[in-house]
């Protein structure tokens, strides 16, 4: 995680907008609800029709591919329509671009559906989805692999350099590609594999560092290592494994026949036959490029194809702030409330690095999440609705932290038989942490209701040996049993004694 840049405090357009991505195995539609930084996604649907497949002995798109994908894509077109996009974003890769017929099959949706499709090459495929990920994780330094049906993108990527896509590659190891030219002969696969990896002279820049992940099969590998593990948050966005521990996996999933694959519950069906070829690549990769970690991204080609209309003011607000504001807003029991509470706190937290106080910024506008719910759930409610939410900019460990300063809040505490099993994920300072922010929090909405104008003269000020609230005397009417109550658990987790302090 890095410090918030100056953020864009406007509220995102109403405009809904689509990505339609035809891929070399799958068509997949995603509707967001606005188009801004971080867009949450209305409506996802995906057809695996296998344009790619044959490819390489015929050089045309495959014909069963076609037809299913023409289908697919009218239906997605009418639909993003009736969902009130008027001009969705569609582009096509690998099997399109290469094919020998793809200019035709081009012609053919413009003519069918009415839309626009843009080609991509390699390499702004590579950078597209390259800054689809910073997007997401703006810190990510390393590289990038993007593998769809018909191609593996490789990109490095520094988040923290001006120019933050730097090398790219795209190679033909796509697992229908590769399936159509060797195929399902695990020697020569591993050789293909192996010698096409070897002609990036740059890949070795990646030793020690972190390999970013991407695409629906290594996904599924992900969600296998979270079974395997007993993993309690399945969430695949910034799932952060140790490179040798995915090797194994991967080695052990490239070695199972179908009928051993069936009976593994996190197996996708749909990828049964493309699965052990997508964990060799990924194996030999790994084994290749030596990695001390690999990290999941969820976000890649189509959220950096929507970065494209943003200006750079709006691409310039931290993932996780413009994340948090936006569930905060769906729908807030009172405006603006995140702003006074991001105030209120900071004394608190005076030596906190850039990462800590962005995600303390994230939990103040995400402190109200639980106000709709009934009072007896609403810690648990509120607890899995931000472990849970679609946000990015935060690895697993700050989400948990969010999830359990938002707990604290409506709870008092951070044990309870819902948080229990996600401890395991964190430090027990970042436990503390969040226990810290959540009585902050518990003490702020009850002295003010929620209604963040009560609290623009009040402040919060940890001074010796002493927690001191203070507030004008015009405002002692709000000041109570309960306040009380609050004030003295959140200097207790202090190490404080509380004081009350009215002015003028």
């Amino acid at each position: 995680m890095v410090a918030a840049r100056g953020a864009d405090r406007r509220r995102p357009s109403p405009r809904r907008a689509a990505v339609v991505d035809v891929g070399s195995n799958s068509v997949r539609l995603v509707v967001y609800d606005a188009l801004g930084r971080a867009p949450i996604p209305v409506f996802n649907e995906k057809v695996l029709c296998g344009l790619g497949r044959g490819i390489v002995s015929t050089g045309r798109l495959d014909p069963a591919g076609a037809k299913s994908a023409l289908a697919t894509l009218a239906r997605f077109i009418a639909l993003s329509r009736a969902m009130g996009v008027s001009k969705p974003d569609v582009v096509a890769t690998a099997a399109v671009r290469e094919a020998q017929n793809g200019a035709s099959f081009v012609r053919e949706i413009e003519r069918q559906c009415k839309v626009a499709v843009r080609v991509l090459s390699g390499s702004e495929e590579a950078r597209l989805s390259a800054e689809g990920l910073l997007a997401a994780i703006p810190e990510a330094e390393g590289v990038m692999g993007d593998l769809g049906g018909g191609s593996l993108e490789l990109v490095t990527i520094n988040g923290a350099e001006r120019r933050p896509v730097g090398d790219n590659v795209t190679l033909p190891l796509g697992p229908l590609r590769l399936l159509d030219a060797e195929g399902n002969r695990p020697q020569r696969l591993r050789r293909t594999v192996d010698r096409v990896l070897g002609e990036v002279d740059w890949l070795s820049r990646l030793a020690g560092r972190t390999l970013y992940i991407v695409g629906g099969a290594w996904r599924a590998l992900a969600r296998i290592h979270m079974e395997l593990r007993h993993y309690p948050l399945h969430v695949i966005h910034h799932y952060a494994v140790p490179a040798r521990d995915m090797e194994q996996v991967a080695e052990l999933i490239a070695a199972q026949s179908r009928e051993s694959l069936i009976r593994i519950d996190a197996v996708p069906r749909e990828r049964l036959d493309t699965l052990p070829v997508a964990a060799l690549t990924l194996a030999r990769l790994l084994r290749a490029a030596r990695p001390y970690r690999v990290v999941f991204s969820a976000w890649a080609l189509r959220e950096g194809v929507l970065l494209t209309h943003l200006s750079k003011r709006e691409r310039a607000e931290h993932p996780l702030l413009a994340a948090a504001q936006g569930v905060a807003h769906h729908p807030a029991r009172y405006a603006g409330s995140g702003e006074q509470l991001i105030r209120l706190t900071r004394p608190l937290f005076l030596h906190e690095t850039p990462e800590r106080a962005l995600l303390r910024q994230a939990a103040c506008h995400m402190a109200d999440l639980g106000w709709r719910m009934h009072p007896d759930y609403r810690a648990e409610q509120a607890f899995h609705e931000v472990l849970r939410a679609p946000i990015v900019g935060v690895d697993h460990p700050g989400r948990v932290m969010l999830a359990f300063a938002v707990h604290a809040r409506y709870r008092g505490g951070i044990r309870s038989e819902v948080a229990d099993p996600y401890r395991r994920l964190l430090l027990p300072a970042d436990q503390d942490w969040s226990r810290v922010l959540g009585l902050a929090l518990r003490l702020a909405f009850t002295l003010a209701g929620g209604m963040p104008r009560l609290l623009d003269r009040v402040s919060l000020d940890p001074n010796g040996r002493r927690l001191t609230l203070a507030l004008p005397k015009v405002e002692a009417p709000l000041l109570g049993e309960q306040v009380e109550k609050r004030l003295d658990a959140l200097a207790r987790a202090l190490d404080l004694a509380p004081e009350i302090r009215l002015a003028g």
